[in-house]
């Protein structure tokens, strides 16, 4: 992949590069944002042999949900209007139609949540892997393991 042929972080290994233009359509920032956070080391990069900049999947999504709203007001607005406020932005790695139901899967950082909908929601809502979705966790109990 260029000058640094092998990744830096362990993560790496695994990442979608993406080119600027594209990190930038997702987070919906213009191009020339993205160049400046880049050169200001907002965003991390690598170059390649010809010097074009390649962005890793994982820093888009890191950035994903600060981007949506520029404010505090603006991100409330941004977190629906429902009671339920443990909401996590994620993309959409998969999306499983079998029968009545639809297995979702979304990678949220490096982690996945799975969700089980109904076909007609996922056919309705036009699901697709590598969109960009929200989780939204209600319970009543919340249970730690300690790793």
């Amino acid at each position: 992949m260029g000058k640094t042929s092998k990744p830096k972080r362990r993560e790496d290994a695994n990442d979608t590069w993406l080119k600027p233009r594209d990190a930038a359509l997702e987070l919906r920032v213009s191009f020339p944002t993205i160049k400046q956070w880049i050169y200001k080391k907002r965003i991390r990069s690598v170059q390649t042999a010809g010097g074009h900049h390649r962005i890793p999947q994982s820093e888009v999504d890191r950035l994903l949900f600060r981007t949506r709203a520029k404010t505090s007001p603006e991100r409330a607005l941004l977190m629906r209007r429902l009671s339920g406020r443990n909401q996590l932005v994620g993309r959409i790695d998969s999306v499983r139609v079998s029968g009545l139901m639809a297995e979702v899967v979304l990678s949220i950082g490096h982690q996945q949540i799975t969700s089980i909908i109904t076909a007609r929601s996922a056919r309705e809502m036009n699901l697709k892997a590598g969109q960009t979705a929200a989780a939204l966790i209600k319970s009543t109990e919340v249970m730690i393991l300690r790793v």
